[in-house]
């Protein structure tokens, strides 16, 4: 009796100060110094180490530049089979630079540099470009060179296309040149005023984009002809907006060969409009292009930094221009094993923020819990659900849950997290997640009973016992057997081992036989599983054993309290 007055008073205590949680629950935390490998599945989100002292998690600014490898970033018109040359420059070094349409070979010059995350516009790099031709050599730092089934192979009759990059010039000089093709054309002797029928001369074929008084100036020299090949254009096409220098500024030029537009296009706005048409303008002949013989692109003989520099076979009517994807991305974690089933989490808590990354400047906001939602309208949103089968996902609904508030109704063996990031207004700001720190309330078995007690009788023993003390014990499993530490036997008329006693303490082992010791240990099981084969038991109690004996009389057992 005193000892149960000493329990309800320690209750009580714990119950006021708002402890009582506390006994027997478990942490687990993602994240942090625990890494993010935690994260089973990921959309449009990549792991960081700039932002804060350990890997945070972000929206993927490589996912709002691609039409593969996460979520969309708008209603983009093409699809990853227009995509003709794809350089993210995302790879470590320049050497491992590299074309990942497969279309095109690369040649970097001993010039070229690599920049890392905090100073590319798009995923985890972009390349540095210094203005300086490598050693006696003219060209330039990186060489591109279309293979046989590339957009701009020898010989090539293209229709639409649209070529695009991100740029970040440090100085902007005139005559700085951003890119050039550069390749000669074998032209009928229709268009060749000294030949004779039959002849061909070459000519030389370029493509420049070059700076003039702070803008980018594009001029097409023997590259869009007629449908016979006999005639060519030239055709030159300037921007109108100041290219500033140390900010990112995306450039797109784009053909549409139905109605022979040339368009130029700085940050998603038009900055200029040519026809490739015998008249000038719309509803005429119109030109298309021809790749040359032996061409190729040289990029950066410039100061600054080029990032996501790509090719289309197609005319990409709404280029993403944003930093972060316009959908946001989303993780989830694996099935993370609490131990026991029907195990309660009790709350959530989250440390995280939103960060943008601008150069070598991070501007970052710190929070922990509550709602993730910033002054941007950067934001995060979380997700929890529960099985018992790590396997059988199907009917475990998410349920939406704010970090660090407290958690009713969320029961399993087996807990997911997910959350969902959405970029600022004007994407360029990204939410980051630092931990995830799950409270739990393991379902454990209840204690084993007490003062277990055996009395052999003739062919039985009867075990009496304290019960346990956990409120929620729904019965009792006796195990014997005719060795120690070995539960296996079979004799007893109640059934092989263990034995459902039920909720009673006392219980007659019946049927055994006279002469064997026979040795014993209880457990307590709970409410949550008590059907059938299978229970959710506890440790054993203490070993009794007994043997029982012809002619020994039953006779009823109390317990000491």
């Amino acid at each position: 009796m005193k000892k149960e007055s000493i329990f309800t008073l320690v209750y009580l205590l714990l119950l006021l100060s708002g402890s009582v949680y506390g006994i027997g629950e478990k942490t687990i935390t993602l994240g942090g110094d625990a890494s993010w490998d935690w994260a089973e599945y990921r959309a449009g989100i990549t792991a960081v180490n700039s932002v804060r002292r350990y890997p945070v998690l972000v929206l993927s600014s490589a996912a709002a530049n691609s039409a593969a490898g996460g979520p969309p970033l708008s209603p983009a018109s093409f699809t990853d089979s227009t995509l003709d040359l794809s350089l993210s420059f995302d790879e470590k070094t320049p050497a491992a630079f590299r074309d990942s349409a497969g279309r095109y070979r690369l040649t970097v010059s001993p010039a070229l540099e690599a920049v890392d995350r905090r100073f590319a516009r798009a995923g985890s790099g972009a390349a540095l470009f210094s203005g300086i031709l490598a050693a006696g050599g003219t060209d330039g730092p990186l060489v591109v060179e279309p293979r046989s089934h590339a957009l701009f192979a020898p010989g090539s009759r293209m229709r639409d296309f649209t070529l695009e990059f991100w740029l970040y010039p440090l100085n902007m000089e005139n005559g700085e040149r951003v890119l050039s093709w550069i390749s000669s054309r074998q032209v009928p002797a229709a268009q060749n005023p000294a030949g004779g029928a039959g002849q061909t001369r070459h000519v030389f074929q370029r493509i420049q984009c070059v700076a003039v008084k702070n803008r980018l100036l594009w001029s097409f020299a023997d590259f869009f002809a007629s449908p016979d090949g006999a005639d060519h254009l030239d055709i030159t096409v300037a921007g109108t907006s100041p290219v500033v220098p140390k900010s990112w500024s995306h450039h797109l030029i784009r053909f549409d060969s139905v109605t022979g537009m040339l368009e130029y296009l700085v940050n998603g706005k038009t900055e200029a409009i040519e026809y490739a048409s015998s008249t000038g303008r719309e509803g005429g002949e119109v030109y298309t292009p021809i790749a040359g013989n032996d061409g190729s692109f040289t990029l950066g003989r410039f100061m600054g930094i080029m990032d996501e520099f790509k090719i289309h076979s197609a005319w990409i009517a709404n280029p993403a221009v944003q930093k972060y994807p316009l959908r946001g991305g989303r993780v989830e974690t694996r099935a993370i094993d609490l131990g026991e089933g029907n195990s309660g989490v009790l709350k959530v808590e989250a440390a995280g923020g939103r960060t943008a990354i601008n150069g070598a400047k991070i501007n970052s906001e710190f929070r922990e819990n509550g709602r993730f939602r910033f002054a941007d309208d950067s934001e995060m949103q979380f997700f929890i659900r529960t099985m018992e089968n790590p396997y059988k996902r199907d009917g475990a609904e998410w349920r939406n849950f704010t970090p660090g508030e407290e958690l009713t109704g969320i029961r399993g063996r087996y807990v997911q997290i997910a959350a969902d990031f959405y970029p600022s207004a004007d994407n360029e700001t990204s939410p980051f997640l630092e931990t995830l720190r799950i409270t739990y309330l393991p379902d454990e078995p209840p204690l084993p009973p007490a003062s277990l007690v055996a009395a052999a009788v003739d062919g039985g023993v009867r075990l009496s016992w304290k019960n346990s003390p956990d409120t929620d014990t729904a019965g009792y499993l006796v195990y014997y057997g005719a060795a120690r530490d070995d539960y296996f036997g079979a004799e007893a008329v109640q059934g092989a081992s263990p034995v459902d006693a039920g909720k009673q303490n006392t219980i007659l082992i019946d049927g055994l036989v006279n002469g064997t010791l026979y040795y014993f240990r209880l457990a307590a099981y709970d409410r949550r599983n008590t059907g059938g084969a299978s229970f959710h038991a506890g440790e054993f109690s203490r070993e009794v054993s007994a043997r029982p004996l012809k002619g020994l009389e039953a006779r009823s057992l109390r317990i000491v309290e």
